[in-house]
């Protein structure tokens, strides 16, 4: 059965200023049981407290995440410190690693994004064989399009070993609908991303700004309308996406929130778990 958990980015700052025991436990005191890892260094002591909470709360880690590149980042290289990120998902208790995105700069051209996908497949096939499978995560720049095709189509075929870890809110401001995408690479998706889009009213700011002509302004208040929401929140079809996405295959549906809008990261966990329990999922916490 699959499980609904959180996607620990939204962690890093209590983890900072809470310890990584302390913001699980808060996690768990939520509803969460599981999640993705990212976004905050393992260090021997991270990982202690995160050892810790899961013996203590019953945690689930699901997976843990990389990138490419130079070694120091919050997550790990693939290319320089694949034995961490080995060593981190097995003590964890995971059997899956996935990259948020190719590093930026490769985005300069087509054959840096297939450079890109040359070492990312290459790492699928080394993980494989220490029996964690490798995923990568869309935002909306993969639907950016080369020669008609969609990027993360070209991603998806030229690294062929690794999974697709789909945000339903980054496909939507990709101009997509999350449903068509999810079913596109149903048998390919484990883990999937849960956070709405909204459409906020304008700020007053905003709308002064016009009033006096400031027209840079208001455009860059214009342009924040298009917001991050909590599930259910928003104007995403949560009851399609749930079921197609249990119907693909997918094993852990990961509440994200990239901004929160004032709230805390508890009050937002809890907005969007109670929204998901209204639609009847409350078994997959």
């Amino acid at each position: 059965m699959a499980r609904i958990g959180v996607q620990a980015m939204m962690l890093r700052s209590a983890i900072e200023q809470l310890g990584a025991y302390e913001a699980i436990r808060r996690t768990v005191e939520v509803g969460y049981r599981v999640a993705e890892l990212s976004a905050t260094r393992l260090t021997p002591e991270v990982l202690a407290e995160v050892r810790r909470a899961q013996e203590d709360f019953g945690f689930e880690v699901c997976s843990t995440s990389a990138g490419v590149g130079a070694a120091g980042a919050a997550n790990p290289s693939l290319e320089t410190e694949f034995d961490k990120v080995v060593s981190d998902t097995k003590a964890l208790g995971a059997d899956m690693v996935r990259i948020g995105m190719l590093p930026i700069p490769m985005l300069r051209s087509l054959d840096s994004v297939l450079e890109f996908c040359r070492i990312a497949d290459a790492a699928a096939v080394r993980l494989a064989d220490e029996g964690i499978a490798l995923y990568y995560h869309n935002h909306h720049i993969e639907f950016a399009k080369h020669d008609g095709r969609y990027l993360l189509d070209i991603i998806a075929d030229a690294s062929p070993h690794v999974g697709i870890e789909l945000d339903v809110h980054w496909i939507q401001r990709g101009g997509l609908d999350p449903v068509r995408v999810i079913d596109q690479y149903a048998g390919r998706v484990k883990l999937v991303h849960l956070k709405d889009y909204r459409i906020g009213w304008p700020a007053a700011e905003t709308i002064d700004a016009l009033e006096r002509g400031d027209h840079a302004a208001f455009q860059e208040g214009w342009k924040g309308l298009v917001q991050f929401a909590e599930v259910g929140e928003g104007n995403l079809d949560w009851p399609g996406i749930i079921a197609h996405s249990l119907a693909a295959g997918a094993e852990y549906l990961l509440v994200e929130q990239d901004e929160l809008y004032g709230r805390t990261v508890w009050e937002s966990l809890a907005i969007s778990r109670r929204h998901l329990v209204e639609l009847g999922h409350e078994g997959l916490f």
